[in-house]
């Protein structure tokens, strides 16, 4: 029932700013949290932060704090993920996830995303 589905991703110039997006169907909002993750090739899938659907509470990995900023819209089904000041580093799959409140641990039983690439270039 849940789906997800993100989307911006592209081509940007390091020191610029990218907002990707992800619409979400069949997601109750007192009962998940919404994950941003990414990927690139020959690492394994990096957390980025998340939120929690029903009072927008936000979480982040110290890699990202400062630059990479999640938010939702409720009325819209869609969580965002601002990202800001990127670095060619900052390349890879980008993945939005889907937690209920009974799992502990999006690799084992969260919802995911197709992905989007974002590529940043020096």
């Amino acid at each position: 029932q849940v789906e997800l589905v993100e989307s911006g991703g592209g081509l940007v110039q390091a020191g610029g700013s990218m907002r990707l997006s992800c619409a979400a169907s069949g997601v109750t909002f007192d009962r998940y949290s919404m994950g941003w993750f990414r990927q690139a090739p020959g690492k394994e899938r990096e957390y980025l932060g998340q939120i929690t659907w029903r009072r927008g509470s936000t979480y982040y990995a110290d890699s990202v704090k400062g630059r990479f900023t999640i938010s939702r819209d409720s009325a819209k089904n869609t969580v965002y993920l601002q990202m800001n000041t990127l670095k060619p580093d900052d390349s890879a799959v980008y993945y939005c996830a889907a937690q209920e409140v009974e799992c502990s641990d999006y690799f084992r039983c969260g919802y995911w995303g197709l992905g989007t690439q974002v590529t940043v270039s020096s």
